[in-house]
């Protein structure tokens, strides 16, 4: 490999970080949104607020229309991250605790991998799969001993939010590499925006003039979780390759259990700590694992 492949490796990875810190305040700032604001609305007016943004932007700065051949890709990438994860989450925080919808980012990093090999070129080895495997059963173990190895609905909710957010990331990473990551998530966030528009019927608007705290985390919702957090995460799976840098998930956990204990005063323990040493160090050890490619053609090149 030649050193400007690693250099675009380690940044692809440090742009995945950026993301990865960016959303880990997602779930914590639902919690907060839907305390005050009905649940129907914090969804679909995060997306439609980021869909009305993301069109502003588009206008002026990335005025070229994507490819025939993208707009699947880029409709399937808005289904996954602006309706089924933000409906999906949005409903479990009405009843779990954001720290216990920490499952959500810890089995992401495992499905968004596995979307990406059959969606793209990656074909991860053997080791890589048992590495990653790994870093899943720890914060399975850890989610099963937090919650005292019970299931709700809205871990049932969460489970299905991390299916659809799994595809939308592996696609938009994909076509990523060459559309550009500002403009994937635009063009995901502007083909649902007729959706969006005929759903917010159905919701109450937003509270404008309702209580200052849920309102702001609602504004993050909208501005940052739905559409600024996506140019850098996006970034980085187009640059460091979807199977490697989808690990970086792995940490998003434990962010959202620190953001979870300083934003909503949820209690963390030693237990937790020790968890997040051991999935820090496979993370480690799956970043700097060789992936394999063929060149078989993808469903979207």
């Amino acid at each position: 490999m030649s050193q400007r492949d690693r250099r675009r490796r380690r940044l692809g990875l440090l742009l995945g970080l950026i993301g990865v810190a960016s959303f880990s305040l997602t779930l914590p700032m639902t919690r907060l949104a839907v305390s005050s604001i009905d649940a129907g609305t914090v969804a679909v007016w995060r997306g439609l607020l980021a869909a009305l943004a993301a069109g502003v932007i588009l206008l002026f700065f990335f005025r070229q229309w994507p490819e025939r051949r993208q707009i699947i890709p880029l409709f399937i990438t808005g289904v996954g991250i602006v309706f089924g994860f933000p409906v999906l989450t949005t409903l479990a925080m009405q009843t779990i605790p954001s720290s216990h919808g920490a499952i959500v980012v810890g089995l992401l990093p495992i499905s968004t991998a596995v979307v990406g090999v059959l969606a793209t070129n990656e074909r991860p080895s053997m080791i890589f799969w048992l590495i990653s495997a790994l870093g899943t059963v720890f914060i399975l173990v850890f989610i099963f001993r937090q919650s005292d190895g019970r299931f709700e609905l809205g871990h049932i909710y969460l489970i299905c939010a991390v299916l659809f957010a799994a595809v939308g990331y592996a696609f938009g990473g994909t076509v990523a590499k060459n559309m550009g990551a500002a403009r994937v998530i635009c063009w995901a966030l502007v083909l649902m925006l007729p959706g969006l528009l005929v759903a917010a019927f159905f919701v109450p608007p937003v509270p404008w003039k309702g209580e200052v705290t849920p309102l702001l985390a609602f504004l993050y919702l909208a501005f940052v979780s739905q559409l600024m957090g996506f140019f850098a995460w996006y970034a980085g799976l187009a640059m460091g390759g979807i199977t490697r840098v989808s690990q970086v998930q792995l940490l998003q956990l434990f962010m959202t259990l620190i953001a979870s204990a300083l934003i909503l005063s949820e209690p963390l323990d030693a237990e937790v700590w020790l968890f997040a040493a051991l999935v820090v160090l496979s993370v480690a050890i799956s970043s700097r694992l060789r992936i394999n490619t063929t060149t078989k053609k993808t469903l979207v090149n």
